[in-house]
């Protein structure tokens, strides 16, 4: 589990325990399933990417709910529920060339103006062959963006970046000569999945 979900597991478990302690049962159990929950939702599992050239991996867990294809290159952007993994991994190795974030609305993630319109954070990766963007996209229920990264870092493909807590988005802006190799509605996982493949 990531340290950041570490207070929403703590605090309804030791609440739990007080009401179990004044023999409170049902509400006990109630706050004993909420840092059930939480230490679910906030689940940090191992990965192992796949090996090949030119792969671009998914960013995070979730469906796909948009790919574009337009003069600024390709988009696949991936909607994370409250039941999948929520941390973010880089999709290429290379160097974090950007780090911008931008204050925004909470609207539905599954929103194509989100990318445009609500809280974000974007991380421009420069590879050796390929540039990739990947934009943690803040919804409804998500309340904050955590991105451990910053301008300068050196990321490795899978690596762990950061995490948005509760339902939300990420979008990876890929240049144009690149193959999407998923579909709409199509389940990925982050840091195994692959979302594109480059082609010289």
């Amino acid at each position: 589990m990531v340290k950041e979900g570490l207070p929403f597991v703590i605090v309804p478990g030791l609440i739990a325990m007080f009401l179990a302690y004044f023999q409170v049962w049902w509400l006990a159990g109630v706050f004993a399933a909420l840092a059930v929950f939480m230490a679910y939702f906030f689940r940090d599992p191992h990965r192992e990417g796949p090996d090949g050239e030119g792969l671009i991996l998914a960013a995070c867990d979730g469906t796909v709910t948009r790919i574009d294809d337009d003069e600024n290159g390709k988009l696949v952007s991936v909607f994370m529920s409250p039941l999948d993994v929520h941390i973010n991994r880089s999709p290429i190795s290379g160097k974090v060339a950007k780090a911008e974030y931008t204050k925004g609305k909470k609207n539905p993630a599954t929103s194509n103006n989100a990318s445009l319109t609500n809280e974000r954070n974007t991380l421009t990766i420069e590879g050796e062959a390929v540039t990739v963007s990947a934009t943690q996209i803040a919804g409804i229920v998500a309340r904050r963006i955590v991105c451990w990264a910053k301008e300068g870092d050196e990321l490795q493909q899978g690596e762990k970046y950061g995490l948005i807590k509760f339902s939300s988005r990420t979008d990876v802006r890929m240049p144009s000569n690149v193959e999407i190799q998923v579909k709409m509605g199509d389940h990925v996982k982050g840091g195994e999945s692959v979302l594109a493949v480059w082609t010289a």
